[in-house]
This record gives structure tokens, sequence and C-alpha cells, in this order.
């Protein structure tokens, strides 16, 4: 188990927690016009994955320590975890700002110690509010492709180098990605969605630190997320396939119980690289 003097047993980083499709998130006021309300949608739901990520294992007893840009952003979700009993921490941290994580990560191995898992679940829009017409990359501008790397390449490359050598001298540890179906093959981009071309470049990163960590007894994977996530702000965007069809929504509960699963796997069998995706919904290759 890894900890230090005076910490918990068990610690959990989630960098990303909160989701920008939350009730008062920028893709909901891009899509929606505004915030909207949280009522009908369960608690493990309102934060997406990052959200249910710190809920599950904060329910596993673990210390549970949120990243955010700005603190007031996960104080809700802070808030629904210490209610249900378990215990969290909020960091702010900019993953565009080299000098932020590595505040960041002084802050919690001060207060924490060598955390036992660190899940990389930032996500971003950028490229979403180019409108119709704008599809192809002569259309992108050079800051949304600079964004988008940044948060798919050199975000989860320099939060790697800060973790991993803390894990190798502790000799074990879990380091995990959340990534999309963009990581498997490259697609055009369509109206309405980031650019994702970078997130072949994370998957590599995943399988790179694989073979260079899995020796020093570190469990590195990429999880692949295939399909539309439940919350608030999804919810308004219901439109075509997904109307009034829960079944074709990845529940972030589900989701975050995928991870744990992964985490607690025998080091004699770890998997690798895993793909989410709704039972009635094409698998994506």
């Amino acid at each position: 188990m890894i900890k230090s003097s005076n910490a918990p047993d068990k610690v959990a980083v989630i960098i990303g927690a909160t989701s920008k499709w939350q009730s008062d998130g920028a893709n909901t006021h891009l899509i929606g016009g505004g915030p909207i309300s949280d009522a009908d949608v369960p608690v493990t739901a309102r934060w997406g994955i990052g959200g249910a990520l710190a809920q599950k294992f904060a329910d596993e007893s673990y210390l549970t320590v949120v990243t955010t840009r700005r603190r007031e952003n996960a104080a809700p979700l802070a808030q629904a975890i210490e209610e249900t009993g378990g215990r969290c921490m909020i960091v702010e941290l900019d993953l565009e700002r080299r000098e932020s994580i590595a505040e960041a990560f002084a802050v919690i191995r001060e207060a924490t110690g060598v955390p036992e898992i660190v899940i990389y679940n930032a996500g971003y829009i950028h490229g979403r509010e180019l409108p119709a017409g704008q599809e192809l990359i002569e259309h992108v501008p050079e800051d949304i492709f600079e964004t988008a790397l940044s948060i798919a390449c050199r975000g989860p490359y320099l939060i790697a180098k800060t973790v991993l050598p803390l894990m190798r001298a502790a000799g074990q540890g879990s380091f995990f990605l959340t990534n999309n179906p963009h990581s498997l093959r490259g697609r055009k981009r369509r109206t309405g969605e980031s650019l994702y071309y970078p997130r072949v470049l994370m998957r590599a990163l995943s399988q790179v630190l694989t073979e260079e960590y899995s020796p020093h007894g570190i469990h590195v994977a990429n999880v692949i997320v295939d399909g539309m996530i439940d919350s608030p702000g999804t919810r308004i965007v219901r439109d075509g396939p997904h109307k009034d069809n829960d079944e074709l929504l990845l529940d972030p509960k589900r989701i975050a119980e995928a991870y744990f699963y992964l985490h607690m796997q025998d080091r004699s069998c770890w998997t690798h690289e895993i793909q989410l995706t709704p039972f009635n919904r094409p698998v994506a290759f």
C-alpha cells in the first residue's frame, strides 16, 4: 500500500473531475444557451465521468483528490462526496501551465503522500464553436489546435513525468487515461465536435508508458469511452438516436466501476486498454 506518515492509506487523484456538460458547464452554455437544472439527474451523473470516478473511489474509502482550474467548479462535487461520508480534497490545476502542475502535485504529495492511483480525465470543447461549413482543417484556428495538443498530449505527458517516478519508487500504482474512439482512427471533424486528432497521441503515450513502467509495478491503461455520456447537459442535445432512449447513453456510475475494476486487477493479469460502449451502439474501430 502506498502511503506516507500521517496520510490516509489510500489516495486517488482525478485530473479533470468536473464536466463541461454539468448543469452550469461550458458545453451546456454553448449548446443550451445557459445553465440548466440538476433536477431528475442522479448525483453520480451530474459531473460526468470525473465526478462519478471521484464518488466511486470515495465510496471505496479512498481520500479522493479532485483537480480543477477553479476551486468553485468542484465545490458541489466535494459536498456530495462528504454528505455520503466520503473524503474529498480540491486542488486547483491548470494543465496548460507546467508550473501549475508542479505546484498542484507538491500540494497533493505534502497533504497525502504518493497517490495509489491517478486518472487523467481532462477534456476540452475547443472546435465545437465552429459553425457548419467549417469542418475542414483549413478553417481550424491554430489556437484550437494548440489547446487540443496541450490537453490531449502535453498534459498527460507532464502528469506522467510528475507522478510515475513517485510510483516507481514505491513499486506500485495505477495511471489511467480517459480517451475516446478518435484515438483509434483519424476521422473528419463534424460540426459541433471538438478537435480530436491529438487523442491518437494520448493512446500512443499510454502504450509507451505501459512498456516503460509495467516492469516497475505500475498499471497503465487507456480507457476508450465510446458514446454519449449521461449528464445534465447531454440531456438537452438528445435528438436523433438518443432521443427518449436512455440505453444509448453511457452511465457515468458504470464507467467509474470499470475504472475501479482495472485498478483492482492482479498484476499477473493486467488490462492495458479497454473500450466502453453501450450494448446497442455499433462499436467504433
